[in-house]
């Protein structure tokens, strides 16, 4: 433990974050902030939220990984187009209240996410098709940062789901991939082959900018098929490390 550590520290950090995702939601709401608005330097927004800079910056990945900021590089960060869903209780609490186990999520990730990559793939627009090469790119960028390429991963996919056209869908998709962030985020740092994983990112985004609906539901479905193998891998290893401890 570092000097000046208390084991506290990341329980006060984690609530810190929380003030930043409030203090984000009430100018939202009062319309303070609408899309496509950029937010304060970091050194302001933490002194006008009351909060240190690390703690700024864990609400903000808190924000990114909802969708509701987006970060453009030598830009800034801005709020996202789309209704934000602040309001919301943390998807985590649910899952843990109704029991969701790591094979129905995929069953259900299947069941939308490889037919919307089909209809991307017929659908999507300049804009969208822009999003997700971003998020690729961004991807192999944080090969080294397990955390930040789970944010990547996550606006991947919800690029891909506004790709489809389709409202509904893209609503559905985006509540489960905050849930998949909210669950994969305790997990991630256990990720061994992430290149693999970008890759296959790669040959969905490649399918839909070929315009090619069989092709794109078949590298979603080959995609999800290796991301349910990697997180069963991730959780067995954080279950043997945590039987160690205890002995």
């Amino acid at each position: 433990m570092r000097k000046g550590q208390t084991s506290g520290d990341g329980v006060e950090s984690t609530a810190a974050g929380g003030q930043v995702v409030e203090y984000v939601r009430r100018l939202i709401e009062a319309r303070q902030l609408t899309p496509g608005d950029r937010l304060p330097p970091e050194r302001d927004l933490a002194r006008q939220i009351g909060v240190s800079r690390p703690s700024l910056r864990s609400g903000l990945r808190s924000l990114q990984a909802m969708g509701v900021i987006r970060a453009r590089q030598g830009s800034g960060t801005y709020i996202a187009d789309g209704p934000p869903r602040l309001g919301e209780a943390p998807l985590r609490f649910l899952a843990a209240l109704h029991g969701f186990t790591r094979d129905e999520m995929f069953e259900a990730r299947r069941v939308l996410e490889v037919g919307t990559a089909g209809l991307a793939a017929e659908r999507a627009r300049p804009e969208q098709m822009a999003a997700m090469a971003d998020e690729v790119a961004s991807m192999f960028a944080t090969l080294d940062n397990p955390q930040q390429y789970l944010i990547h991963d996550v606006q991947f996919h919800r690029a891909v789901a506004a790709g489809s056209q389709n409202p509904v869908l893209a609503t559905l998709i985006d509540t489960v991939a905050e849930l998949v962030y909210e669950t994969r985020r305790v997990t991630v740092e256990r990720a061994t082959d992430l290149k693999e994983s970008a890759e296959m990112h790669r040959r969905i985004y490649q399918a839909i900018k070929a315009h090619d609906p069989e092709r794109a539901r078949r590298e979603m479905g080959a995609h999800l098929d290796l991301a349910r193998q990697a997180q069963a891998g991730e959780e067995n290893g954080r279950g043997r490390a945590a039987g160690a401890v205890r002995q």
